[in-house]
């Protein structure tokens, strides 16, 4: 019988400094579809990440408000702020403070620095503040997560007057395509190449971002094939499926002694 190989070769090709192109080949037919696929619904939901998850501006109640002296209204500046990418060393939600005065255009960099929060694009517009005598005050909150969660499915806290929920992307990274080709091994020509485009944000680079969604495929199918668990984590009981079985014949026969 003939056994499955396992790639022989996994390179990295530079793109750019936030992309790169993940290639490993042989793989036995079919698995690069397989492969390819699962790993990049794992990119895209399951890295973490951190993300500003409500703003308050000063002259703001909610989110259709214009504020003085500002060119965008609220909505805009909230799809800015989406835009902001972080990195956050703290398990809790982490405040931080932007202030800007006179004519100019606002930037991550008017954010005051905080020793738990990096601000990965400094230079990533926010707002435009019209006249010399405007500006512009906000709090914003950061915090940590996983892929992409809307307000509807934040956790329910307690906030400030005034304080506006921001739909929170979590996920490092921007896009993920895949390409499969075949490739020959021996007298055999529909192996599989296949080949990962993935681009992030800044906040981690694609080979790391590669690695960790392939961690995460690990971990659970070590869990599922019944071997040792990772730390932390106690291994489920699995059901044999007999009382499953079973349960379907028995409220079957019952209906049928109802109908009689």
């Amino acid at each position: 019988m003939q056994d499955i190989k396992l790639p022989a070769s996994i390179s990295v090709e530079t793109v750019s400094e936030n992309r790169a192109k993940i290639i490993m080949q042989p793989l036995h037919p079919g698995y690069g579809t397989t492969i390819g696929n699962t790993l990049r619904r794992v990119l895209l939901s399951s890295l973490p990440g951190s993300a500003v998850t409500a703003i308050k501006i000063k002259g703001a109640d909610h989110e259709f408000s214009a504020v003085p002296d500002v060119k965008e209204d609220v909505v805009s500046i909230m799809l800015n702020i989406k835009k902001l990418r972080l990195i956050s060393h703290s398990d809790e939600p982490v405040k931080l403070t932007l202030h800007a005065k006179g004519q100019k255009t606002v930037t991550a960099k008017d954010i005051t620095k905080d020793a738990q929060v990096e601000i990965v694009n400094p230079d990533h517009e926010i707002a435009t503040i019209t006249t010399k005598s405007g500006e512009l005050t906000m709090d914003l909150w950061v915090q940590n997560g996983r892929g992409y969660v809307p307000v509807e499915s934040q956790e329910k806290k307690d906030l400030e007057i005034g304080t506006i929920e921001v739909d929170a992307i979590y996920s490092p990274v921007r896009t993920v395509n895949f390409t499969v080709q075949n490739v020959r091994v021996e007298q055999y020509t529909n192996y599989n190449s296949l080949t990962l485009d993935i681009e992030t944000d800044g906040s981690i680079t694609p080979e790391q971002a590669f690695k960790d969604s392939a961690q995460i495929l690990v971990d659970h199918f070590v869990l599922l094939s019944g071997q040792a668990a990772p730390e932390g984590v106690e291994m489920p009981e699995i059901d044999d499926g007999e009382s499953k079985k079973t349960a379907p014949v028995e409220a079957e026969a019952e209906t049928d002694k109802e109908k009689e």
